[in-house]
């Protein structure tokens, strides 16, 4: 069967890169991904699956494939939103949609998923156990879509859950992993300051917002110096300081937001702690008033360490002319909301090296000129359809 796998998608790599193309020139924002989920769920119309759409909320989409063998049930996941970005990469297939562009690779990952899926489709006879297609909706936005899809039940029969992403950390050839904790989890903040306002002649009169506000910037840093072990790893980004103003005038309020990222669930408890208590000493320390929302969103992503091992010996043993190099790789900063999936069930979540060809210094993910090499899919496909071949027992 892995055999014929490899060559049914061999002979679709052209497909792939056109669907891929398509995908791109008509990106959609997550949770408003109606037109790109319409288009997933045509594509199985007609094939002998079972199609799960809506799921979660939003446009989250479960095939079903029914081996014809017993063995396990497997979940693949490719994310297909876009990004709020005006693309400017210099392609034949730019973005259609003014402003929203696949600057993340999603397009990619749903295109290889497609032709995988029905390869293994066409070969479900042979096929053992039963293989979970999730086409998810909404990976960069929190509350994100995996959540809701693992929160409705349709998955709770998976013995193993796998995924991948585009990266291009090398050459389409190269593919990577790291094992435990991977990606970091992610918390959103924003603090509204209410102090005083009054004359900038008469401070006294006043309580600051503003020297308040500058205060938490700096202070806040020393949870990350101070709390935190030197072998954890922890960021907290104060991005947005609504200070505006007047010369003259003492500001009443302003309002901060920040990005916190950690690689592990105690550091981010420990964090979330410290900045809940640095908050109440700046009301005490200033005379103001904090109105502190605190949201965790994406959780740290955790790779199986035994599967993940599994994984990396299948691929590193792998008899397949487009895999050039599988290498360990250390945690990766971003965040990634199948951290969801791999909280419930044993996951690996590895990588596909897509630097485009003759490139040296490749934009990374998210830039309005990121591209990626298209022969990436064709060794995504590959890679996970060995990981499927594999996995059977």
């Amino acid at each position: 069967m892995k055999e014929k796998l490899m060559k049914m998608l061999d002979e679709r790599k052209d497909e792939m890169i056109k669907i891929r193309r398509f995908l791109h020139e008509y990106p959609e924002l997550s949770f408003k991904e109606e037109k790109t989920a319409q288009y997933i769920a045509d594509f199985y119309k007609g094939k002998d699956v079972e199609i799960q759409t809506n799921v979660g909320n939003g446009y989250g989409i479960i095939v079903t494939i029914k081996g014809g063998q017993p063995g396990k049930t497997i979940g693949l996941r490719a994310d297909f939103d876009a990004l709020p970005i005006v693309e400017e990469a210099d392609v034949p297939f730019k973005s259609k949609n003014e402003g929203v562009m696949h600057a993340c690779g999603h397009d990619g990952h749903t295109a290889y998923l497609l032709i995988l899926a029905d390869c293994l489709i066409q070969l479900k006879s042979e096929l053992s156990g039963t293989i979970k297609i999730i086409h998810q909706h909404a990976e960069e936005v929190p509350p994100g879509g995996a959540k809701s899809i693992v929160e409705s039940g349709l998955l709770d029969d998976l013995d193993e859950v796998f995924g991948i992403h585009l990266l291009p950390m090398g050459p389409a050839g190269t593919i990577a992993y790291n094992k435990g904790y991977a990606f970091n989890g992610r918390a959103y903040m924003k603090l509204k300051i209410q102090g005083r306002g009054g004359h900038g002649s008469s401070p006294h009169l006043a309580n600051d917002a503003i020297v308040a506000g500058a205060h938490f910037v700096t202070a806040v840093q020393t949870v990350i110096s101070r709390r935190l072990s030197p072998f954890d790893i922890g960021v907290i980004t104060i991005g947005s300081f609504d200070g505006a103003g007047t010369f003259n005038v003492i500001k009443d309020s302003v309002v901060l937001e920040g990005d916190i990222r950690y690689m592990t669930v105690e550091t981010k408890d420990t964090i979330e702690r410290e900045v809940k208590r640095l908050v109440k000493g700046l009301e005490a320390e200033f005379d103001v008033q904090c109105d502190l929302t605190y949201t965790p969103d994406y959780p740290p992503l955790y790779n199986n360490p035994d599967l993940t091992e599994k994984v990396a010996n299948v691929l590193k043993n792998a008899n397949v002319k487009e895999f050039t190099d599988v290498k360990e790789v250390p945690p990766m900063a971003p965040s990634e909301d199948f951290a969801y999936y791999a909280e419930k069930f044993p996951a690996c979540f590895f990588y596909i090296g897509c630097t485009p060809k003759g490139v040296e210094k490749p934009y990374f993910n998210h830039n309005p000129k990121f591209d990626i090499d298209e022969d990436a899919l064709l060794v995504a496909a590959k890679a996970v359809g060995q990981v499927v071949c594999s996995m059977e027992g």
